[in-house]
């Protein structure tokens, strides 16, 4: 059983960057599909960004230039860095494992494995 745990979020003025960070539990990072994925209070949860076991990357309208991810393997981590945040960034972030190494899109349901999220706030 794969487990993830989200840290790095917290409180940022408009215009500022966070940088997200989920560790993995096992060598999950370097084989499997990985998300980013975020709800905001009343709505519903959003993919935003994705990476493959190759590498390549998806990324959501909302985010595109502004978000990126990327993992690191050597020490099991996934991460986003966020620039340019806005107040409609502000939402619990989660990120995901999805048990194929190919994403095709950023569907929720694709996903298997979830962290518990961090919060970011965005004034």
């Amino acid at each position: 059983h794969v487990q993830l745990v989200e840290s790095g979020g917290g409180a940022v003025q408009a215009g500022g960057s966070l940088r997200l960070t989920c560790t993995a539990s096992d060598d999950t990072i370097g084989r499997y599909c990985l998300g980013w994925f975020r709800q905001a209070a009343g709505k519903e949860r959003e993919g935003i960004a994705a990476q493959d076991s190759r590498g390549v990357v998806n990324y959501a309208d909302s985010v595109k230039g502004r978000f990126t991810i990327s993992r690191d393997v050597a020490v099991n981590t996934l991460s986003l860095q966020m620039n340019g945040l806005n107040p409609d960034d502000t939402a619990m972030y989660y990120c995901a494992a999805r048990r194929t190494g190919l994403c095709d899109g950023l569907m929720e349901s694709a996903y298997t494995y979830w962290g518990r999220g961090t919060q970011v706030t965005v004034s």
